[in-house]
């Protein structure tokens, strides 16, 4: 029989028993296991765990665990480069990007409203979600903890709330983005990139076409999706989305990208 202390920390503690949470928890098991294993056992996603140290020293997760190991595990830390102390992931993670599951639609579109890169679609399962996120090193954000238990999974969080300005809220500040936002840089819809359309540019009177005559009256600024070619402009419904991105208490940088947004 193994016995071993083991201990977790922040919000790795949200998937455990209220009785385990945030002291030494002893464990005995009876065979040999790595330590992604016992960690996943206790109901924790390896895709949230960003350090795990036994002895005090960093491990891997095919680490064997050990009679009377004492084990640490901590969350992801995307904002630290922790590279130095840990080998669970080959390099920290800077350009960051989402691919969401099929659950999380309105959060998809609202991290794409702040001008992050997200991958979604509706009619995805999660082989191929697992495939995407680490194929493409994008942060897998869920609300299946078993998805991020997949073993090919590298990066991953699972979103606990179910109110959509409580998920943008935890997103932003578990992995520390508040200063990445980039306010209507980016497509809702498609997630393009968003770009200036000059009214007096060739292309804009084309583009134009598929615009309400009585927006053309009055507007004069327009921006056009470079993946699928919506135009858009500050309609009625700018005003209530910037209010949405003020709430979040938005940099002064990202201030001067925040007025490209189609009715």
């Amino acid at each position: 029989m193994y016995r071993i202390t083991i201990r977790f920390y922040e919000e790795l503690n949200d998937f455990l028993p209220r009785g385990k949470r945030k002291r030494d928890v002893d464990v005995a098991f009876p065979v040999r296991r790595s330590v992604k294993d016992l960690i996943e056992s206790l109901g924790v996603p390896h895709g949230e765990v960003d350090l795990v140290l036994v002895n005090g020293a960093s491990v891997d997760f095919s680490r064997i665990v050990a009679d009377g190991d004492r084990i640490s595990v901590y969350p992801v830390f995307e904002s630290l480069d922790i590279a130095p102390v840990t080998r669970l992931r080959t390099a920290p993670l800077r350009d960051t990007r989402f691919v969401l599951d099929v659950h999380l639609r309105k959060l998809a579109r609202r991290l794409r409203l702040l001008g992050f890169d997200v991958d979604y679609r509706e009619n995805r399962g999660d082989a191929e979600l697992a495939e995407i996120s680490t194929r493409e090193r994008r942060i897998l954000l869920t609300r299946d903890r078993r998805l991020l238990m997949r073993r090919i999974v590298e990066r991953g969080v699972f979103v606990r709330a179910t109110r959509i300005d409580a998920q943008v809220a935890d997103v932003l500040d578990r992995l520390d983005l508040r200063g990445s936002i980039s306010p209507f840089t980016r497509c809702i819809e498609c997630n393009g990139r968003m770009r200036s359309l000059p009214i007096d540019s060739p292309e804009c009177s084309p583009a134009l076409d598929a615009v309400p005559p009585g927006v053309r009256a009055w507007c004069r600024e327009f921006h056009r999706c470079d993946g699928c070619g919506r135009v858009y402009w500050k309609g009625s419904h700018y005003d209530r989305l910037r209010r949405v991105v003020e709430a979040l208490d938005v940099p002064p940088a990202g201030e001067r990208s925040a007025d490209r947004f189609k009715k």
